[in-house]
């Protein structure tokens, strides 16, 4: 595990973001709240901020960070096949959330599977990547 011990704190924030591909008529079901299991976008939404305050528990050398918020967004996109999420994880620290975010925006989209898989099992999960850092010695990055 790297040593931060000698960084000072700053604050920090990630935002990660994934797609989730599915036939049209899954993604109909998602959006009216149709699905048999429940309120998939609620119980996602909390997975993922679950997932992002578990995320030292699930990779190996990862810092136990005190989060100071996030958030799970989702939103379907208009060709109707496919839901984008995307997951903002702040904190005040010596490292950086990245890890976090990544973890919660995945974790969400296989919730979102879990729950509509006997909808549609085809369903893909697409370009889970790190949108935006800031904070830390390495600055502010924004993907391309």
């Amino acid at each position: 595990m790297v040593d931060v011990g000698d960084k000072s704190e700053t604050e920090r924030l990630a935002r990660a973001g994934a797609t989730l591909r599915m036939a049209p008529e899954t993604l109909t079901l998602l959006t009216r709240g149709g699905a048999k299991k429940g309120d998939v976008l609620a119980v996602a939404r909390i997975a993922g901020i679950q997932a992002a305050k578990r995320t030292p528990e699930l990779i190996p050398l990862c810092h136990h960070i005190a989060l100071t918020g996030v958030e799970v967004h989702f939103e379907p996109d208009d060709d109707g096949q496919r839901l984008h999420l995307e997951a903002t994880v702040r904190c005040r620290d010596r490292t950086g959330v990245e890890m976090e975010a990544l973890t919660a925006v995945t974790i969400a989209a296989l919730t979102i599977y879990d729950m509509l898989k006997a909808v549609d099992r085809a369903m893909v999960l697409e370009n889970a990547r790190l949108l935006e850092k800031s904070g830390g010695r390495s600055g502010h990055f924004v993907a391309p």
